[in-house]
């Protein structure tokens, strides 16, 4: 398998060349920046609301500003929006956003910079049918597509308007459903059908973009485009987005995670945040991931040994590393969580509420919460109280091996010190970075290393010995760095667990959470990592450079949870599949949002879809267990998966009702 097939390269960053796309003053592509876009929330008939919400995204710093335009009267209007924007003196792009009304899109597209289409909504109609086809009628159902696709092509053309073909894994049509299914392969070939319509048309502006809620699904589809473009000898702009992403601290992980992974390997274009949120505050999310990425130096880019073999897995589908399991890492647990408390002072009992154990002292006893960490790093604090049957504790050498009793107590170490020293527990935490482990000139882990590690994990005086890597970096583009030790392990065929470290410092709290999520989440979606071990610190307020306080617990455990939960390898809670409103939701959104998650964040592991319409409302439904769509004026439709289960409900009882249905569906527990 080629690496380099969706990416310059694994080991150096470097921007993926793509065209350069002409999107009013404001291009795309090439050597262009990466831009930053949003959407509005207001209705497209209120121009004064429109106007005044776009310009506080334009002064946020949005690039592109995007309008629904679901019929013609909303097409329309945005001549009046324009003319408005323009009299105040902003000349950023419009974009119109269009799904079933071909001739919105045809007079839109005379009017904006860009239009927007969904392949999924624009010549389809989703009725979630199985149809047999057989290469005739395939055929004919494309011919039908072209003649629907064709007239907006030609004005777009005529008129130099750029147009985005958007694919949305919630929306793809029937017609691909049936042959390729629910898969990022159908993804591409719905982008793929009207991409060949325009090039036909020698019509060339273009952006593409391939979205879905699960950043699992979204990367594999972002690789798999890129590899089919080459093979066609395409090179077309790249809009990155995780849709539905929900609210808060969740939508922001979940986009970071999908984003921010292709990112890191040079990959698109545009960047849009999709937050449950007004759109003002999802541009300092998406500058912050562009951020990230634009802070590489240059001199990183030979610090990472190229790869000059066959990758030893496939990037365009998942498939988890396998490995064999250390008591409770590896193999097919679930990836851990380890919690760093080497700092404090003195550790108690009350300290580890932080992380998900609550202490009753009337009762005696431990409460363990979903988002328990699993092993708590203490350094060479001596922990003097009985710890939670479910927590593990890891300290320093010297310090392990002068404790008294050593149940659920495991040394951390050294490559080196692990093959040394003679006093071993059942379970090493033993460090490992990528100059013991893959510099080409010093090569210091070979065969005969990993030889003694398999014999140090056989039967030895009837105790079972065994160990985890923790997997460190100081490299600025530490997941290529990290990505690249794991790749060689894979090569090497070591089966030994590792845990993912990473440690930020002098860094904001959310910058903590959109850098970590990048950088973990990352590796996770492709298999790689049986635990996460993250600390972080920031300037104390008021303090000089040299003055750095540990970020909070709370906040690191809970982003280590939420980096599990969006990549899918760990379910630690309640899953919201929340779309970011536009003119045409018709319930507010964020407030719903918010009660919803108020009844029900309790429910672990069961996911949730809250959509103001039903553009991608029926796909996303079958991605969640239960779906709340709005369907009219003050009216919701509920789903169980892809099914819908009532109509039309007044929504001030809809939200009791959508309880009433999880409880109907046998996945309700009442909250403790």
């Amino acid at each position: 398998m080629n690496t380099k097939l969706y990416c310059n390269s694994l080991t150096e960053y470097s921007r993926y060349k793509t065209r350069v796309v002409t999107i009013g003053n404001v291009p795309m592509g090439g050597d262009n920046p990466i831009r930053v876009q949003s959407m509005t929330t207001t209705d497209t008939m209120d121009t004064i609301a429109t106007v005044e919400q776009s310009i506080r995204m334009i002064d946020a710093g949005c690039e592109y500003v995007r309008i629904t335009a679901p019929s013609l009267k909303e097409a329309q209007n945005l001549q009046n929006i324009k003319d408005e924007l323009r009299k105040r003196g902003y000349t950023t792009p419009l974009i119109a956003d269009i799904h079933f009304t071909p001739n919105a899109a045809e007079l839109a597209a005379r009017i904006v910079e860009k239009v927007r289409v969904n392949p999924g909504n624009y010549a389809d109609k989703k009725k979630f049918e199985e149809i047999d086809y057989n290469n005739d009628s395939y055929e004919a159902e494309l011919e039908r597509i072209r003649t629907r696709v064709t007239p907006l092509v030609k004005i777009c053309k005529e008129y130099g308007t750029a147009m985005r073909i958007g694919t949305n894994h919630g929306s793809l049509s029937d017609r691909i459903m049936s042959r390729y299914g629910d898969t990022p392969l159908g993804m591409v070939e719905s982008a793929m059908e009207f991409l060949r319509i325009c090039e036909d048309n020698s019509y060339y502006n273009i952006v593409l973009s391939m979205k879905a809620s699960n950043p699992k699904v979204m990367v594999e589809a972002y690789r798999l485009l890129i590899k089919t473009m080459q093979e066609n000898n395409m090179n077309y702009p790249l809009h990155l987005g995780v849709t539905e992403a929900g609210e808060g601290e969740d939508g922001r992980i979940k986009s970071a995670v999908g984003i921010g992974a292709l990112l890191e390997d040079g990959i698109g274009d545009t960047v849009r945040v999709s937050l449950t949120e007004d759109p003002e505050f999802e541009i300092p999310v998406a500058k912050r991931l562009i951020e990230k990425i634009s802070n590489y130096k240059l001199q990183i880019a030979n610090s990472i040994p190229e790869i000059k073999t066959e990758l030893p897995y496939n990037p365009y589908e998942y498939s988890r590393r396998k490995t064999l399991p250390a008591i409770n890492i590896g193999g097919h647990n679930a990836p851990c969580v380890i919690a760093d408390f080497s700092g404090k002072e003195k550790i108690t009992p009350a300290s580890l509420f932080a992380v998900g154990y609550n202490y009753s002292v009337p009762l005696d006893k431990w409460n363990i919460t979903d988002q328990a960490c699993d092993y708590l790093f203490v350094g060479d604090n001596v922990v003097e109280f009985e710890i939670p049957g479910t927590l593990g504790l890891i300290y320093n050498y010297d310090t392990w091996a002068n404790l008294r009793i050593k149940t659920r107590c495991y040394p951390f170490m050294s490559f080196e010190e692990y093959k040394q020293l003679g006093k071993r527990s059942e379970l090493s935490f033993v460090t490992l970075n990528i100059d013991e482990f893959v510099n080409e000139q010093t090569q210091k882990m070979n065969d005969d290393d990993l030889k003694e590690v398999r014999k140090r994990m056989s039967e030895v005086k009837g105790t079972k010995h065994s160990m985890a890597f923790v997997l460190e970096t100081s490299n600025e583009h530490g997941m290529s760095e990290q990505r690249r030790i794991f790749i060689q392990m894979m090569m090497m065929g070591a089966t030994i667990p590792v845990i993912i470290k990473r440690n930020y410092t002098d860094i904001s709290e959310e910058q903590f959470q959109l850098y970590s999520s990048t950088d973990v989440g990352a590796l996770l979606l492709d298999g790689m990592g049986d635990g996460v071990w993250l600390t972080g610190s920031q300037k104390s307020e008021g303090a000089d450079n040299s003055q750095l306080s540990t970020l909070n617990s709370q906040l690191i455990n809970s982003t280590c949870f939420g980096i599990l939960q969006a990549t899918r390898t760990r379910i630690s809670k309640t899953e919201y599949i929340s779309c970011p409103s536009c003119g045409r939701t018709l319930f507010d959104l964020q407030e719903t949002t918010a009660k919803i998650r108020n009844r029900t964040d309790h429910l672990k592991g069961v996911k949730i879809g809250i959509m103001g319409c039903i553009v991608n409302g029926p796909g996303e439904m079958a991605d969640a267990d239960y779906g709340y769509v709005g369907t009219g004026v003050g009216k919701i439709t509920l789903y169980k998966g892809r099914e819908v289960v009532q109509r039309n409900i007044d929504s001030e009882n809809a939200v009791d009702a959508l309880i009433d249905l999880i409880k109907e569906g046998g996945d309700w527990v009442e909250k403790v």
